[in-house]
């Protein structure tokens, strides 16, 4: 299938199917357990789920075929595939990530690297100088970047930053969740491992957690962070990883259409009264637009953030107007989701009070500016 766009591949899943039936849509391996031969060997290469389980099969081949890497892992959800990676570190190591990031992730890393013995610093991954500054060669052993960035949607420079990494001997892994590969392809910027949280795009369905690395190289580094999945054991379901080869067999047309009505709808919100600010890598002031152009290839993603005129009261009152916009955690399905980031992510924050976090859907554009334009305009 070398000769097929990326899209066809992913529509066809591949195209495989099922020889022994036919069929064009996967059986469903639910088996925890493999028999052995007779003389007690497992000639069939499977013998336990947590280990080898094929319902991995076409949905790893498939992702590591769209991100261009040699290999790639389910995990149970984005967290375990991003914790994975770390884990992968030894005492000692150095890690450098963003200042603003997946909130989550961003006190996992912190709570971890103390009980661990892991350095952490955060910087302005926007900064390349802040970064060249962050890194201890020889001990910086993984750059973590996440582009575009969440909430504020800041745009990092793979190609640029991978090149600080490999100076330094360190590793580079890029949460690309956002940008999916539909857009960009951290891997042929330089990056060494993307991380998705499969619960967003890829899946596109807000019916499972789920997480995915791919790897450019099946390394020693790649050989522990696979190692660690089976021990651990924060794989993935067999019905989760069905269900999550079936959304990604609709990642193109979800992630486009997404892509061309949160442009739109950016558009529209930049001339709205009681909207201050519209924070979307696609709109030309924005910064790091540049970069985004270069890197992100025919859109600029489905989210987008809006500070609202009249501060964190303003944006609360405009969330509880809408009608269609779903107030609700996450990103990335059909539906469209507005969300008060900092009251998700408490005092601490470095979100502003009167952000609200857009996820774009693949519902009518007009009827989702519409929608926003009256909570707006109640709100004030």
């Amino acid at each position: 299938m070398d000769d097929m766009k990326p899209a066809t591949i992913a529509a066809q899943g591949l195209g495989w199917v099922d020889e022994k039936t036919r069929a064009v849509a996967p059986p469903l391996h639910l088996s925890s357990t493999f028999l052995r031969d007779e003389d007690n060997q497992y000639r069939s290469g499977r013998n336990y789920a947590r280990a080898d389980n094929p319902a991995f099969d076409q949905p790893e081949v498939l992702l590591a075929a769209l991100e261009k890497g040699a290999d790639a892992l389910l995990f149970a959800s984005g967290m375990a595939a991003a914790t994975a990676v770390f884990q992968a570190l030894a005492p000692g190591d150095h890690v450098v990530a963003p200042k603003v990031m997946y909130w989550s992730l961003r006190n996992w890393i912190a709570g971890f690297a103390d009980t661990w013995g892991i350095a952490v610093d955060f910087a302005d991954m926007g900064d390349l100088n802040a970064v060249h500054s962050a890194m201890q060669p020889g001990r910086t052993k993984l750059v973590w970047a996440e582009t575009p960035g969440n909430p504020m949607w800041n745009i990092t420079d793979i190609a640029a930053l991978a090149q600080i990494a490999r100076a330094a001997g360190a590793k580079l892994a890029v949460d690309s969740t956002v940008a999916t590969p539909v857009i960009t392809q951290p891997l042929e910027l330089g990056a060494d491992i993307v991380m998705h949280s499969a619960t967003k795009y890829l899946n596109g369905h807000s019916d499972i957690v789920a997480g995915a690395l791919v790897t450019r190289a099946d390394d020693e580094f790649w050989a522990k962070i696979r190692n660690n999945r089976i021990q651990l054991g924060g794989i993935l379901g067999s019905f989760e990883s069905w269900l999550l080869l079936r959304g990604m067999r609709t990642l193109f047309p979800r992630v486009k259409t997404a892509c061309a009505s949160a442009q739109k709808i950016a558009t529209a919100m930049t001339k709205h009264p009681h909207v201050r600010a519209v924070l979307y890598p696609g709109l030309p002031d924005f910064p790091g637009h540049e970069i985004a152009a270069r890197q992100m290839k025919g859109g600029f993603g489905g989210m987008l953030s809006l500070l609202v005129a009249g501060g964190e009261r303003a944006a609360i009152t405009t969330a509880a107007e809408i009608r269609i916009w779903k107030r609700a955690t996450s990103l990335g399905g059909v539906e469209s989701l507005v969300e008060h980031r900092a009251s998700v992510e408490g005092p601490d924050t470095p979100c502003p009070p009167d952000l609200l976090r857009l996820s774009v859907g693949i519902e009518d554009t007009d009827d989702l500016i519409a929608d926003l334009s009256q909570a707006l305009d109640e709100a004030h």
